[in-house]
């Protein structure tokens, strides 16, 4: 770790609470004199035990704190009565900021600004929609600076003066932290960035699913996505990846034979769960996240009776892609038919579905306009079915040209304009993002997941035992960094993913991998300090 870099976490080890502790003395006891002073130097708050405390880290010293509190009644009461009471407009969920406390050969600007900006994201994800302070009256021009506004009558002695004040999100977005706070830059597979014309788009007037003007734009629309796959036919669902997923499903009840299900991953799992609701008769053949399938395994679970393939392209829960054209070779060479969830692959890297019997995406994740629609590609012929469930049957959506039932033209809009951005380029983009990504994680010495069969679409990071995924997801989060840490099988698993299928400038990635090498250098540091100790 660079000597001149810092972050910002949320404390959690004994080192970080001692540090805590003395930081809360200097700042209290010896230069405002609100506590007495001790042999010890310490200062242990009376609400230490209900405290959340945001720490700034400088290699292994805590240079910046405050400490955050949601349990009445709050200091403040004690001082002011009940907070609500002094303000004019009404309080629904508030938490109290305490000890904001920074090192004095540190008070240049940088650690408050960033404790405040830390401060604020960590308050609006736990719902807080207000913070209240008792400030020093030395510092009320810093404070205004991050958004504190004053209310009520100050508090304390005169030696040591405190104003009573309160931050929202809105006074924070009006100070002068809150505008120069970057936007939060995502690293997840979905939802992705969604560009102004997308959301323009989405914002016009709503327009009948049965007019002609609708009619035309879902056609344009089938010819552009059914053009992106090489694909003859595709019909647009309302409704999510799951859903398409679903109607694949559907479509294998009514074929003969049996099926076989490549499982490796948490998605593939999902196929099974889906297979199985439907009373699908099949194998699987289920492999180690992160494994790729062989031709040999693949061909010895096949029979006479099996009839279909199931699997998915770009496995996300591992980062695995898998072969797509092995697939179709082993298809067309045991004539069987091949279906693809290709909901993480479209639209971020180039996808054909020359010899695929049916395949999934979807309008949010890499195509980049808004969740919410999901597409069936095919080839054949299909008739409307009597005993499936109608929305659930493609050929429902075949005789009816796509519009069986009410749809979205705002959706509808938002994925015509997202498409007019998916080009060759962008795929490109896509494998230069995660080479990049790829080469600075690999410096750093971190362990990828998949790494001979990663895909371009999403990275995989194993998270040493010894720390947690969720917190280290959590700093970045806090950084404006919105990695993929939250879903339970990453969780699980001690995985953290960042995805590649956004616009990035490089800058950003460079800063964004720097920060997850300091941050998980520093967390293994201070596990060990701690097993050392016998903490």
């Amino acid at each position: 770790m660079s000597k001149h870099e810092f972050f910002f976490k949320i404390a959690t080890t004994t080192d970080e609470f001692e540090q805590i502790h003395r930081l809360n003395y200097q700042t209290f006891s010896e230069e405002i004199p609100q506590h007495e002073k001790n042999e010890e130097q310490k200062l242990v708050d009376p609400f230490h035990a209900e405290n959340t405390y945001i720490i700034c880290v400088k290699e292994n010293e805590v240079i910046g704190m405050t400490a955050i509190r949601d349990n009445r009644p709050f200091s403040l009461d004690r001082k002011i009565g009940p907070v609500e009471q002094s303000l004019s407009f009404p309080v629904i969920s508030p938490c109290e900021v305490r000890l904001l406390s920074v090192k004095k050969e540190y008070r240049n600007g940088r650690v408050f600004l960033g404790l405040a900006q830390f401060l604020i994201k960590y308050c609006l994800k736990k719902g807080y929609d207000i913070a209240f302070i008792s400030g020093t009256v030395r510092q009320l021009k810093l404070y205004g600076q991050l958004g504190f506004q004053p209310f009520a009558q100050l508090t304390g002695t005169d030696e040591a003066r405190f104003q009573p004040m309160y931050l929202t999100k809105k006074t924070f977005d009006e100070s002068i932290a809150g505008r120069i706070l970057p936007a939060a830059i995502p690293f997840l597979p979905g939802p992705v960035q969604i560009s102004d014309k997308v959301m323009a788009a989405l914002g016009k007037t709503p327009i009948s699913h049965r007019s002609d003007q609708y009619k035309e734009k879902i056609e344009k629309a089938k010819g552009i996505l059914a053009q992106l796959v090489n694909c003859k036919y595709v019909h647009i669902f309302l409704g999510s990846g799951t859903l398409a997923n679903d109607v694949i499903a559907g479509q294998l009840s009514l074929e003969k034979g049996q099926g076989l299900i490549l499982a490796n991953g948490e998605f593939g799992s999902r196929l099974v769960e889906q297979a199985n609701r439907f009373g699908l008769k099949f194998n699987v053949l289920q492999k180690e996240w992160g494994q790729a399938f062989t031709r040999a395994e693949i061909v010895s679970k096949l029979s006479n009776e099996t009839s279909w393939i199931w699997a998915v392209h770009s496995e996300t829960s591992s980062g695995m892609l898998n072969d797509l054209e092995m697939l179709k070779e082993i298809s067309k060479e045991h004539q069987i038919k091949l279906c693809l969830d290709c909901i993480s692959s479209l639209g971020a890297i180039a996808v054909d579905l020359d010899g695929v019997f049916l395949a999934t995406g979807v309008s949010g994740k890499a195509i980049r306009a808004l969740t919410g629609l999901s597409f069936v590609f095919h080839h054949h012929e299909v008739q409307p079915s009597l005993t499936l469930p109608k929305y659930l049957d493609l050929g429902t959506y075949v005789a009816k040209e796509s519009i069986p039932f009410s749809q979205s033209s705002n959706l509808l809009e938002a994925l015509l304009t997202a498409l007019e951005d998916i080009n060759s380029e962008t795929f490109a983009k896509v494998v230069e993002t995660h080479s990049f990504l790829k080469n600075q994680l690999e410096h750093f010495g971190f362990t990828i997941i998949s790494d001979e069969n990663s895909s371009p679409i999403i990275l995989t990071i194993e998270i040493p035992s010894s720390i947690s995924s969720a917190v280290i997801g959590e700093i970045l989060y806090n950084h404006g960094y919105q990695l993929h840490y939250e879903s339970d099988y990453l969780q699980r698993r001690n995985w953290i993913q960042i995805a590649c299928i956004d616009q990035y400038a490089t800058v950003d990635l460079e800063k964004m991998a720097n920060l997850l090498n300091r941050v998980i250098t520093y967390e293994q540091k201070a596990s060990q300090h701690a097993l050392v100790n016998g903490q």
